[in-house]
């Protein structure tokens, strides 16, 4: 295990939580091998080695040798078992778990183009079958892993953007695959928590990034880490004004497990930094001036025609307010974080 991600775990379980409440239970985090459920599998699995909390974990993945090489450290521990499933087509889980985290998800934004009936199949159906076994279970807690994107374009006043502000989303628009289904699958997620009284609470991340991200999913802060890795000049296919509030992975998760453990049931709540406002121009130029010894530079080209749907949405910043009220806030700036995530590459 690199030292960052053993830091930035030790981080996580040093929080404030009832972590207590996970001892003897099973877990399911459909999507496990996911940059952040990821981090979450490790962090319930760390907790068992500290703290002796015999604690089952159940991570549904659309491929098993790929979650395999992701958790390579840890495929010989007995107390996580990996199963491969398609969650829009059903999740092949029969122990009962007391606790489900749902976040499987097509989040990359080069599906929105090039598979948006996919993309919205993950977020709808998968959310369905996913409630449906939290109902039969009667599982203790339900968390749905939705997205800063069912925000939509927001009018300035509303920015930073508390989890009641929402803007414009052009629905006949296929870009909207996504945002519109996560939409609706808080709104799946909440009428099951009325009906049928599923414990369910939400997440919306906002520009998450950290170790393990894959740097080929198609969001910029992504194709500039990789720049920086491969060695090459930084481009940007925008002029790199767009604002973005950037929130490091362990800041992140700390999050989650802080709304899966004291969030209130039915309710959504923005996991991100507003401290770590920048514009992408600024991300750029701040990568560059982390090795500064590669000589590296922000070039400016026009996209090519590769099927890529770019956000309308210019400004991203969210109000954290209310899951501040549960004693959680991030620690880490964009400086710190993304010098940690580029050593966990280099």
């Amino acid at each position: 295990m690199h030292s960052v991600v053993a830091e930035d775990l030790a981080h996580i379980t040093a929080q404030d939580l009832d972590w207590e409440r996970f001892r003897g239970k099973t877990v399911l985090i459909t999507g496990a091998g996911g940059m952040l459920p990821a981090y979450m599998v490790e962090t319930l699995l760390l907790l068992n080695r500290t703290r002796r909390l015999d604690c089952q974990v159940i991570g549904l993945v659309r491929n098993q040798a790929k979650a395999s090489e992701r958790f390579r450290d840890y495929l010989q521990d007995p107390m996580l078992v990996l199963v491969e499933a398609d969650v829009s087509k059903g999740i092949p889980v029969e122990k009962a778990c007391d606790f489900v985290i749902h976040a499987a998800s097509q989040a990359s934004p080069k599906y929105f183009g090039t598979d948006p009936v996919g993309t919205m199949a993950a977020n709808l159906n998968g959310t369905w079958h996913a409630l449906c076994r939290a109902q039969e279970w009667r599982s203790e807690r339900f968390l749905l892993f939705s997205s800063s994107e069912v925000y939509g374009q927001v009018p300035a006043e509303k920015i930073p953007t508390a989890e009641s502000d929402y803007g414009y989303l052009d629905i006949l628009n296929s870009r909207a695959c996504y945002a519109e289904s996560k939409r609706a699958a808080e709104t799946l997620a909440v009428s099951f928590a009325a009906q049928f009284q599923v414990p369910a609470v939400i997440v919306r991340p906002f520009h998450t990034y950290g170790p393990g991200m894959s740097l080929d999913d198609g969001r910029i802060f992504a194709d500039l880490v990789r720049d920086v890795i491969e060695g090459r000049n930084l481009v940007l296919m925008s002029d790199g004004s767009a604002m973005r509030a950037f929130c490091y992975l362990s800041d992140a998760v700390s999050g989650f497990f802080t709304a899966l453990l004291q969030g209130e049931r039915g309710r959504a709540y923005n996991v991100g930094n507003p401290a770590g406002m920048l514009s992408i121009r600024e991300l750029a130029e701040l990568l560059t001036g982390i090795f500064p010894e590669r000589g590296l530079k922000v070039e400016y080209k026009n996209r090519a025609q590769d099927g890529y749907l770019p956000s309308t949405v210019s400004v991203h910043c969210p109000d954290i307010s209310l899951i501040s009220q549960l004693g959680w806030k991030p620690a880490r700036t964009p400086a710190e974080g993304f010098e940690r995530t580029l050593r966990t590459f280099l």
